[in-house]
């Protein structure tokens, strides 16, 4: 690879200390990138990038991060994987909206503010539609979540400067591995697999859109280096499938032949007591389609569910237990 100049090529990851941002920094600093996340508590973990403190609400120190850096992804925002009480849902939003606002308020703060802001939105901004695919042109839905994702999206439009370039992503459910980083949701699903857990929940029906992490970041490298991307893009695999066939595929690729269903009392009593977590987040769904992404002639390293999640089990403390488990056709999907 090509010697860079790290003081030319700084990104800014405005809450990247979670699953998704430890992935992020982690791909973008072995294509060249130097790495700077903000993160309520910093570490010093012996990562190649930097951890910077910040609180996410007002300024400080942390904003001279930004003077010079080439982008800043913002990723800040309590995570939905909780029991929706109204202090979680309170934080949910604020969480999201002053974070942003306050992001706003360091650009302009500052000599030479970066020329492009990526920032994470959901496609959860498209609600629940039970059998339509959205793209980017569907109407938003209507609920908790799609108005989380509206006045997200609403705080960065106010918060952008005239002169950078803006770029949305709304991802998918993202399956990656658990690297002690706050992610996990995948492990979970390979757990209860194993137990014979992992069959139908509820109608089955609900949209289960996915993408593989590795996807999702070259995504946001793309963002970085392609002056033509601007706006708002699905950041999702264009092959997504009902959560019944998701957990077939999940099973059959793990070898477990038997997936007992969760009706939709079970999870709306489960959930909350033993997962701790929304039922409603197992219960809905669904279907986005990438339709910018697919113009645009991006070509995904994992469209198809099976070869994605054979990479991951590849790749995981489970898989290796399970890697033996795999058909050949299986296993020669299995690319880092």
């Amino acid at each position: 690879m090509e010697t860079i100049d790290p003081v030319n090529r700084k990104v800014v990851i405005a809450g990247g200390s979670g699953f998704l941002g430890t992935s992020l920094a982690a791909h973008l600093t072995t294509v060249g990138y130097a790495v700077v996340v903000l993160t309520r508590h910093p570490t010093k973990s012996g990562h190649p990038w930097r951890y910077v403190q910040w609180e996410a609400r007002e300024l400080g120190a942390w904003v001279g991060e930004l003077d010079t850096a080439v982008a800043l992804i913002n990723l800040t925002g309590r995570t939905v994987d909780c029991i929706k009480t109204p202090d979680h849902c309170d934080e949910i939003l604020r969480s999201r909206l002053e974070s942003t606002r306050v992001l706003g308020q360091a650009m302009r703060a500052i000599g030479n503010p970066p020329p492009v802001w990526i920032q994470m939105s959901t496609a959860h901004i498209y609600g629940d539609p039970p059998e339509l695919v959205c793209t980017e042109d569907a109407a938003f839905g209507y609920g908790f979540a799609p108005n989380i994702g509206k006045a997200w999206e609403a705080a960065f439009h106010a918060a952008i400067l005239p002169s950078q370039r803006e770029v949305i992503l709304r991802p998918s459910f993202v399956i990656g591995l658990d690297r002690g980083a706050g992610g996990g949701a995948m492990a979970r699903l390979l757990t209860l697999v194993r137990w014979g857990l992992g069959g139908t929940v509820g109608s089955g029906k609900q949209g289960m859109s996915w993408i593989h992490e590795t996807d999702l970041n070259r995504l946001f490298e793309r963002a970085l280096t392609n002056d033509n991307m601007w706006g708002a893009y699905i950041a999702s695999s264009p092959n997504p499938l009902s959560q019944k066939e998701f957990m077939r595929i999940l099973r059959r690729t793990v070898g477990m032949p038997i997936g007992l269903p969760a009706f939709e009392w079970m999870v709306r009593i489960g959930a909350p007591l033993l997962m701790k977590t929304d039922p409603e987040l197992a219960l809905y769904g669904r279907f986005v389609v990438p339709k910018r992404l697919l113009e645009e002639g991006f070509e995904f390293r994992y469209p198809s569910l099976e070869a994605a999640i054979a990479n991951l089990i590849s790749e995981s403390a489970i898989g290796r237990s399970l890697q033996s488990q795999l058909t050949p056709e299986l296993s020669a999907t299995m690319k880092p």
